[in-house]
């Protein structure tokens, strides 16, 4: 077929230059070109000629209505038009790889990363169903991979170009779609599918990612269209045995040929491959216990530690490994109980162990991997090294951990493991002194932290763990009111975005600015954009699945929020059950939520947090009495917290004790010196005396000051007597929670 662009290109001239040609499809042709009026790369498909004679009017009123979609797995339609009698559109232009070219290259994908990409295609379907568009030409070849995450292309075109095609088709004269990917209904020439054909075709690519080939092939697309009516949806499983039974009969359902015995919708189907379903493959789990210092100097301590945090890292970053994160794992640091029951209390499968010695410019340093159920070593060495190797050494364990799991790692995630280290063993110290502040929280050791961060820095202006170290605790800072909330988040964005220039591929870094851009910018697309890059690039980051989740709930996306919390707790074991408990409170799973609650307060009963949670658990399922003894534990944990007590006053207040609800008000209204109250928690008091007024002045000055977890506040179960007073709901519709 001739190029279309030789004629078309002269009629563009002073919109688009289009440069080369980059694809061929059935129905268009793809070109590279520039938009010359915004100096950008941008992609245009040309419509082959038999397909675009008539209904131009049609094929544009369809584009504009795709062109309204706006999700991050969503390729976005810039434009589109009818130039010369040829119709085109025109949309960003991703460098990289077609989901297609990805399996045509390396076969078959880990079940984890197949999973991953299906799960995230199935949201962008559900949002696009949920707004009446349905894209009815879902394959691989329409699915490209930026940086590892996927974004679905040509988003309402098959239906664009069968309008333009309507007036010179009977209705069964031309099928749109792919023959591997079609639906049965498509294949017998509907006219109008609705979302379950997309998940339908959604099922034929998982499939293929993870077999290496579609479900039903044949050597002509009719033979391939009556197999897909005639037979039964096939068995991933007999083709790759360590596929889950659970997600075989996932993919048999969204495969079934009557679309009444699919799922509903797509966000049943995302649901259905999310880590809780048990679709998941059963990662090896990796705890990486402190390493022992050997000697007696502190410092030598403090670097003991800081190999322990980097090889965690290092780990993290692979998607076949479950890794235990570093709070957890630190819990362990005396080592009071035997192999078994650390690995019990954390669910790990493995366990490695070790030791450092530093003596002069040397270092020794000694590591096991163990079974904990046989107490087998799994592998072992021993490295005996100038100081100057210890960034090649982390390395080097988190590689040989990894083959001695078994564990499959891609191209990318080889090259991502030791990247970001520095040379300059100074800024390092500096680093690993942040690192030792930093997990205190407290404001005076946030302040230190991020003063060693500044060192690191001066000492290699390119270390970008440094920045991205500065911009975590600027970023607590600001959270938890220690700091002037607008001017510790202007901090911390700065120096996150300094440290992605240096490094863009820092998930840190990456999750402090996706938490300002949903949390305080509210852009809520472009933070969960931001928390998809950070987790592709580091899937084992629990703090970033815990940030993610809190978005997701604060929007009222209570299943993925919930979701999320679980998948941060299982990497993190002993932390985030309190963000835990609350999306499930406010998700209305309430009996749920007291049993999260009974279990973690049971573990950790001296937390004043979880204590809160536990307290506020019971209250939500009708035993208030009890409820309010566990807020007012939380206020003796943690006398200082004007959190706690502000909430205490608010169950007080609802239990009708208005006299000391009003006295714990006035104290925090009057707070000694030093002793920051933030006006979001002086709404909870307000709320539960009844003065709504009051509350809402409060928290439209926490909105301007940027203070406390004010975009949580749509769908927070404290704030829900609030919700229909006019200036709380003009306060929601501000931060695009409308």
């Amino acid at each position: 077929m001739p190029d279309p662009s030789a004629p078309f290109a002269s009629l563009l001239g002073d919109r688009y230059s289009i440069t080369r040609l980059i694809g061929r499809g059935g129905m268009a042709t793809v070109h590279l070109a520039r938009d010359l009026k915004h100096d950008r790369d941008v992609a245009i498909k040309i419509l082959h000629r038999d397909l675009d004679e008539t209904g131009a009017e049609r094929f544009l009123r369809e584009t504009r209505i795709a062109a309204q979609l706006s999700h991050p797995h969503i390729l976005p339609i810039h434009d589109s038009g009818e130039a010369g009698g040829t119709l085109y559109f025109v949309m960003p232009f991703v460098p990289g790889e077609s989901l297609q070219q990805r399996i045509a290259r390396e076969g078959p994908f880990p079940v984890e990363e197949a999973l991953r990409i299906a799960r995230d295609v199935a949201l962008a379907l559900a949002y696009a169903h949920g707004l009446g568009v349905v894209h009815r030409d879902v394959k691989p070849a329409n699915i490209l991979l930026h940086e590892g995450e996927p974004i679905l292309a040509d988003f309402g075109i098959a239906y664009a170009v069968l309008s333009a095609a309507a007036d010179r088709i009977t209705a069964s004269g031309l099928v749109v779609g792919t023959p591997e990917y079609m639906s049965p209904e498509q294949a017998s020439g509907a006219t109008d599918p609705d979302g379950r054909s997309d998940i339908y075709s959604l099922a034929c690519v998982l499939f293929e990612m993870l077999t290496g080939e579609p479900p039903f092939t044949g050597p002509t697309a009719v033979s391939v269209m009556t197999k897909r009516i005639v037979d039964p949806p096939p068995s991933a499983r007999r083709l790759r045995a360590t596929i889950p039974a659970g997600l075989d009969e996932a993919l048999r359902r969204a495969l079934a040929t009557a679309p009444v015995d699919r799922y509903a919708t797509a966000q049943a189907f995302a649901e259905a491959l999310s880590p809780s379903s048990g679709t998941r493959a059963a990662s090896p789990v990796v705890a990486v216990l402190p390493f022992r210092s050997v000697g007696a100097d502190a410092d030598n301590e403090m670097f003991a530690d800081g190999i322990t945090e980097d090889v965690i890292i290092h780990l993290s970053k692979l998607r076949t490994l479950d890794v235990i994160a570093r709070s957890s794992a630190m819990a362990f640091k005396e080592r009071t109980q035997g192999l078994a029951e650390i690995a019990a209390a954390l669910n790990a499968t493995a366990l490695l162990d070790g030791s450092v010695r530093r003596a002069g410019n040397r270092v020794r340093i000694v590591v096991e991997l163990v079974d904990p159920r046989t107490l087998q070593h799994l592998w072992a060495e021993t490295y005996d090294r100038e100081l100057t190797d210890i960034f090649a050494i982390q390395t080097d364990v988190a590689l040989r951990i990894a083959s001695a799991l078994q564990a499959e790692l891609s191209t990318d995630e080889r090259a991502r493991i030791g990247r970001g280290q520095t040379r300059d063993l100074r800024a390092y110290g500096f680093l690993l002194q942040g690192r030792q502040h930093v997990i205190r929280f407290t404001r005076s050791a946030l302040l230190q932290a991020v003063a060693c961060y500044e060192r690191a820095a001066e000492a290699d202006p390119s270390y970008a763990r440094a920045y991205a170290g500065a911009a975590q605790a600027w970023s607590e800072l600001g959270e938890t009111g220690g700091y002037e909330p607008r001017e510790a988040f202007r901090n911390a964005q700065a120096a996150a975005t300094r440290a992605l220039e240096l490094d863009p591929q820092l998930a840190d870094a990456l999750c402090v600015l996706g938490h300002i851009k949903g949390a305080h910018e509210f852009d809520w697309t472009g933070a969960e954009s931001l928390f998809m890059q950070a987790l592709a690039l580091q899937p084992g980051h629990a703090d970033a699945y815990d940030l993610y989740g809190r978005l997701c709930t604060a929007q009222g996306r209570y299943q993925e929020g919930v979701e999320m919390a679980r998948r941060a707790q299982e990497l993190d074991p002993m932390a985030h059950r309190s963000d835990l408990i609350s999306a499930l409170q406010r998700a209305g799973r309430k009996e749920e939520a007291l049993r999260e609650a009974e279990r973690a307060v049971a573990l950790d009963p001296a937390y004043d947090r979880l204590r809160a949670a536990y307290g506020w658990a019971l209250t939500l399922i009708g035993r208030p009495d009890e409820g309010i003894a566990q807020l007012e534990k939380a206020t003796q944990l943690s006398p200082d917290s004007a959190q706690w007590r502000a909430q205490y006053a608010q169950a007080l207040a609802y239990m009708g004790r208005t006299d000391e609800a009003r006295a714990i008000l006035a104290e925090l209204l009057s707070p000694t010196p030093g002793h920051y109250v933030s006006p979001y928690h002086l709404a909870y008091a307000h709320v539960g005396l009844g003065d709504h007024d009051d509350a809402v002045d409060s928290l439209e000055l926490a909105f301007e000051a940027g203070a406390g977890a004010i975009y949580a506040i749509k769908c927070s179960f404290l704030f829900s007597p609030l919700r229909g007073h006019p200036r709380f709901e003009a306060l929601v519709r501000r931060m695009n929670l409308a």
